[in-house]
């Protein structure tokens, strides 16, 4: 079995994405995590273009890897410098990396349109920057930039640049679709021509492939260059990369290792894919796409009510491969569409003793439903749905009651800014607690006030935290009148819980959310204590 090459574009061609942004320390991080995972090679930048890029390649040196090799980018030369005197050459060499990539134009309208230099000189670049590179570096890589696109429009000159390529000693042709416009569908007669091609001109020189995700098909480009022989795949993690994104690596990586058995080395370490995917997310402070293949929250999310069924007695009825494989876990969900079985499910994960004709089960569904006719949602908060099932059965204990609250939003002049302050009435088994808090807004006010009377009563909540704060607008057409939905994410040492509270007034969904939130954490550390 061939044995394939992982590169990874994320520090490079992922930064180009809109938002997607890396300090010079968080490209280290994502270098270290990229070789705990087993990525051959990381693109660490284009040396020379810009300070940070330099500055990288400079810390990376005082890491030691244990297997990926950094590798430095940069083009071909400037056709009016020679190779020995060209700024951008110079700095690759400097970088001082295993590894080297540089492009060039194989598409005739960019040689013309872009570079103003005649076809032939192209050529000329494109030997001569890869021939002063040789001996300067292990590894020496060219990618053809616009390849598919250069193919289909002058045949004759992309496999003339290729021919280049190879004179100057290039290890492996990256075949690169850097508009992303290709499908599937062409690759193989072109891969087919470019090798008979290879095969007259006697040469062995690896071939890659460097896809973009503009028609949605950068994953399936890949896999199918890969099935047609190429052994080096260039993306990177969770697909980021310029306008629509590169080729995802997360996606290509297990369908390589699990779905068509390839080797390399990622795949021996393929249940870290998800820590690894949700690391750079957590690094570029960008949201995870939830949705995501292999590695989203929801990739093995079950909500219907017969998929849960099936899925409980043999996860393949419903699941492309286990979960687990890659780090990542099943989900039931909790939802109108859910039936007994994700009840039953749920109750189990929780550690609550319910049967299946058990009628609560039928009350627990009829309660669900009508809350989320309200606009209540469970899926991201299911400590909420916890406490619903808890109180079904009469098994939930009660804290603390709720005499009134109070919240005062001041403004006393334009330039002044806003300040809230919460005043509340608790009653905390039988005494009467009445306190009050100012706040960071309204709603800030109002938590601090609830720990502010409880904490004496209950010490562990200055454990408790508040992550996350999510507002939505149901059934905008009503305007100012619309229902909101709150959801709260709360932590403590240990773990983390969603909450959600709805209704026409935000200080009540967001009251709901937290009261739902202190009472899931007093639940928890007495069920603990208990235990």
């Amino acid at each position: 079995m061939t044995t394939l090459s992982i590169y990874d574009t994320t520090l490079r061609d992922g930064t180009q994405a809109e938002n997607f942004n890396l300090s010079v320390e968080d490209k280290v991080r994502v270098t270290l995590k990229l070789d705990e995972l087993g990525i051959d090679f990381v693109e660490g930048g284009w040396p020379g273009a810009n300070p940070a890029s330099s500055e990288y390649f400079r810390e990376i040196k005082n890491y030691e890897l244990r297997h990926t090799k950094v590798t430095a980018f940069g083009s071909t030369r400037n056709f009016k410098n020679p190779a020995d005197c060209d700024p951008n050459l110079q700095a690759l060499i400097e970088a001082k990396t295993s590894a080297i990539t540089i492009f060039g134009k194989t598409w005739d309208i960019h040689v013309v349109d872009a570079l103003h230099i005649e076809l032939n000189d192209n050529l000329v670049i494109i030997e001569d920057s890869l021939r002063y590179l040789r001996p300067h570096v292990e590894h020496l890589f060219y990618d053809a930039e616009h390849f598919f696109d250069g193919f289909k429009a002058n045949k004759e000159y992309a496999l003339a640049t290729i021919d280049q390529a190879i004179a100057g000693g290039a290890d492996a042709l990256i075949l690169c679709d850097t508009n992303g416009g290709t499908l599937p569908t062409e690759i193989p007669e072109i891969m087919k021509q470019l090798k008979e091609h290879l095969k007259k001109q006697g040469s062995k020189v690896e071939l890659g492939i460097h896809s973009h995700n503009d028609s949605e098909t950068a994953v399936a480009n890949s896999l199918i260059a890969i099935s047609c022989g190429a052994t080096q795949v260039q993306g990177t993690i969770n697909g980021y990369g310029e306008r629509c994104g590169n080729a995802n690596l997360t996606s290509i990586i297990p369908a390589l290792a699990l779905k068509m058995k390839y080797d390399f080395a990622v795949a021996k370490n393929l249940s870290h894919l998800s820590e690894a995917s949700r690391y750079i997310n957590e690094l570029a402070n960008l949201a995870p796409n939830r949705y995501q293949p292999y590695v989203g929250s929801s990739a093995f999310a079950h909500k219907g009510g017969i998929h849960v069924s099936a899925v409980q007695k043999n996860p393949l009825t419903y699941e492309h491969i286990e979960p687990e494989k890659v780090g990542n876990v099943r989900r039931i969900l909790i939802s109108e569409q859910s039936g007994r079985s994700n009840v039953l499910h749920k109750a189990k994960q929780f550690g609550i003793d319910l049967q299946s004709k058990d009628p609560v089960v039928t009350a627990i569904l009829k309660d669900l439903k009508e809350l989320e006719n309200q606009g209540f949602q469970f899926e991201g908060a299911e400590a909420s749905f916890e406490l619903l099932m808890r109180r079904a059965l009469g098994a939930k204990r009660h804290y603390f009651d709720l005499k009134g609250f109070r919240v005062i939003n001041q403004k006393s002049s334009q330039d002044e800014a806003v300040s809230a302050e919460a005043t509340i009435r608790l009653e905390v088994g039988g005494e009467m607690v009445h306190t009050a808090s100012l706040g960071d807004g309204p709603v800030n006010a109002l938590d601090k006030a609830l720990r502010k009377a409880l904490v004496r009563f209950y010490p562990n909540l200055k454990d408790m935290w508040l992550n996350d704060y999510r507002v939505r607008v149901l059934a905008s057409e009503h305007g100012t009148g619309a229902r909101v939905r709150v959801l709260i994410e709360s932590s403590d040492n240990e773990s983390q819980w969603g909450t959600v509270g709805v209704s026409h007034d935000i200080l009540e969904a967001s009251w709901q959310a937290l009261v739902d939130s202190i009472n899931y954490k007093l639940m928890k550390d007495e069920m603990k204590k208990n235990a």
